[in-house]
């Protein structure tokens, strides 16, 4: 990784220099993430995953794994290009306020969605069970998981931006290992706190222990994009070694498919979320080796690529906004108000999710313009 500093003392590490305006090519990165999102959500949520023809589990669903990795990704690069360089300025502690006020809406945001996603097939009980964390959801899960990390995150941000490459780089590995561990233990029966913190098989929701090195990885990768992204020939590097580590994470899932006997079963599986909750080791292969060819490619086009491909710019640059958006077209409009669930052929869902992006973007657009006239 390209940061040109030494690991060995803090004084040691230059100033990291801040971001002027935003980086159209990480609301590219993460419109993207949001869009597979959609795409992915608008089959499972109006086809259903065992109505999917072959040929849309593999390859179309296949491919929209890349989304949560990619996704959790660019929530650590934003976070470092945002915040990072003023860990140890005077204005931290408002920063920090912010970021946690952020936490609230995000949870506020979770909780509302989550009665929507239920509101047609539970009963009053059970909504209110899962809005006092007595089960969860499964579309809305995401929402939840970064409520918390937004708590967390604040936190370490001051001793992440003063550690040396190698502790932080050791802290990734540590949470890896701790993940693995506590993955073997019961928790004394309390399977939603397993959940929350490193997932559980019976649960669609997101570890913060076991996503927390994606979360480390990106901030990683978003301190190099400060240093390397406005300068052309560390920007090359920086973007070769993200797309060389993604394609090696890539083969080496195939290789492991290949092994194992039975390429299309295991990308079959992978389509079938099989090694996602708890993450396995051929899913992260595939899902976070796409994800860093993704963001390369991203980080590669720039602000031509993010202006040519507009409307997933525009989902990426307030993506709370776009998932407020999808889900309750999806799940209030759609299957809810209209009746709609298992009334689309896949190509038809399809077709939705495309439409739903650019209603997203839209939305965005409106309201960002409606809002220069308060």
């Amino acid at each position: 990784m390209p940061l040109n500093w030494s690991p060995l003392k803090w004084t040691d590490k230059p100033q990291l220099p801040k971001a002027e305006g935003r980086i159209a090519a990480i609301d590219l990165a993460r419109g993207v993430a949001i869009g597979l999102m959609i795409i992915s959500h608008s089959v499972s949520g109006l086809v259903g995953i065992r109505n999917v023809p072959d040929w849309g589990m593999v390859p179309v669903h296949f491919l929209t794994k890349f989304s949560s990795s990619l996704f959790i990704l660019v929530f650590g690069i934003a976070l470092a290009v945002a915040f990072l360089s003023h860990t140890q300025s005077d204005d931290w502690p408002k920063r920090r306020l912010k970021l946690w006020l952020r936490a609230v809406e995000v949870w506020f945001w979770y909780k509302a969605l989550l009665v929507i996603e239920m509101l047609p097939f539970y009963s009053p009980s059970e909504i209110v069970d899962a809005l006092l964390y007595g089960r969860f959801a499964i579309w809305v899960e995401i929402l939840g998981f970064y409520a918390i990390a937004l708590l967390w995150v604040p936190l370490i941000l001051p001793l992440w931006a003063r550690a040396p490459l190698w502790s932080r780089l050791a802290s990734i590995g540590a949470l890896t290992a701790l993940t693995i561990w506590l993955q073997s233990l019961t928790f004394g029966g309390n399977d939603i706190l397993k959940a929350l913190l490193v997932d559980h098989e019976d649960h669609y929701t997101w570890g913060q222990i076991s996503r927390a090195p994606l979360i480390l990885v990106g901030l990683l990768i978003g301190e190099a994009l400060l240093r390397c992204y406005f300068d052309s020939a560390k920007r090359r590097r920086l973007v070769l070694t993200l797309l060389s580590l993604g394609a090696m994470m890539v083969a080496g899932f195939y290789a492991l498919a290949f092994i194992s006997g039975d390429v299309h079963a295991a990308m079959l599986a992978v389509a079938n979320n099989v090694g996602k909750h708890p993450p396995g080791l051929e899913f992260m292969l595939f899902s976070l080796g796409g994800a860093l060819v993704l963001l390369a490619l991203a980080l590669a086009g720039g602000a031509k690529a993010a202006k040519a491909l507009l409307p997933l710019t525009m989902v990426g640059s307030d993506a709370l906004k776009a998932f407020i958006f999808h889900i309750v077209m999806i799940f209030l409009v759609l299957r809810f108000l209209w009746e709609g669930e298992g009334m689309y052929t896949y190509p038809q869902a399809l077709g939705v999710g495309g439409l739903l992006i650019l209603g997203a973007a839209g939305w965005i657009w409106l309201t960002r313009w409606m809002a220069k006239y308060r």
